[in-house]
Parts: C-alpha cells; structure tokens; sequence
C-alpha cells in the first residue's frame, strides 16, 4: 500500500510540475514540401511519367555513417499531375550559431539522389543534390527557418506560412 501512495504521489507531482501555461509550450513548424519542375512549370515528380524523377532518395550527410537514409514521402496533390515531396525529420541537425535574437541555429544537410525517367525501359544516370535545411530554435518556436538547394535559397520562413519550397530543374 505504501508503494501504490508513493507511485501515486510522484505521478502527481510530476504532473503538477509540467504546468500547463501556454506561454511555456513550444511551437513546432518543421513540416517541408518540395516542389520540383522545370522552367515551364511542369511538375517533376510523377512517379511514372517520362522526363520526371521516377526515383527519389534522401540521405543524412551530417550523420555519423555514410549511408544513412532519411524518410520522406512523395504526396499526390492534384490526381496525375502534381507532386510533393514531404519532409518531416530523420536527418541529424548540426548547431551552426546562436543568433542575435537568443534563438539558436541549427541545420540539416541532405543528399537528394534522383533519377530521371527517360523512356519505358531507360533511366537517366542519378543525379546528386545537395539540400540544406536551416532551422531556428527559441523558447517559443522551432521552425523550418530557411532552405537552400545546390546552394541557391529557395525557402525562407515567412510567419504562420507553410513550409512550401519550389526547385526548378
């Protein structure tokens, strides 16, 4: 009996202590899409259309073995036409600085391996890219901050705005 009192008493003393001030929660934005097209605006994503990217792979650069996939999934926006790529998380995060804010910076380096659909039976060598993912972390907020993609920006944060990045290949 005086252990049940003991594990009931420290389960509400933990449970008092977490508080519940929505002050001290922090708000997480670290969903990415990926949009890939050409300089016409068409969507380079179908899985099996000619002249997309039939295959897609991420891998972590910043981890500790050198292969090291990183999970993503490729979503169906709009019925045989557009594609995303959704990122979530899985690759390592490097702290990169501490900002003049008080926020920290951390980043995430992914190689983007893709390969092209060039006819029925033939792909296109794999292309390697390079996507950088920059987050800011404070009390308040952790979010997807700014993207580069083969060193060029594509994203940066605008607040409570998807996470929404265009690559044209």
């Amino acid at each position: 009996m005086k252990k049940l009192f003991l594990v009931l008493t420290l389960i509400s003393i933990t449970l008092f202590s977490c508080g519940s001030d929505d002050d001290s929660l922090q708000k997480i934005d670290q969903l990415l899409n990926l949009y890939i097209q050409d300089s016409a605006g068409n969507n380079l994503l179908i899985p099996n259309k000619i002249g997309s990217y039939s295959g897609v792979s991420f891998n972590d650069e910043l981890a500790v073995k050198d292969i090291a996939p990183v999970n993503f999934s490729r979503k169906e926006i709009i019925a045989d036409s557009v594609y995303t790529i959704e990122y979530l998380a899985g690759a390592t995060r490097q702290f990169v600085e501490d900002s003049s804010d008080g926020s920290k910076i951390y980043k995430s380096e992914i190689q983007v391996s893709l390969t092209k659909k060039i006819s029925d039976t033939q792909n296109d060598p794999v292309v390697q890219d390079k996507l950088e993912i920059f987050y800011r972390s404070s009390s308040s907020v952790f979010e997807v901050s700014r993207v580069l993609y083969n060193n060029q920006l594509v994203f940066t944060k605008v607040p409570d705005q998807p996470n929404v990045a265009t690559i044209i290949k």
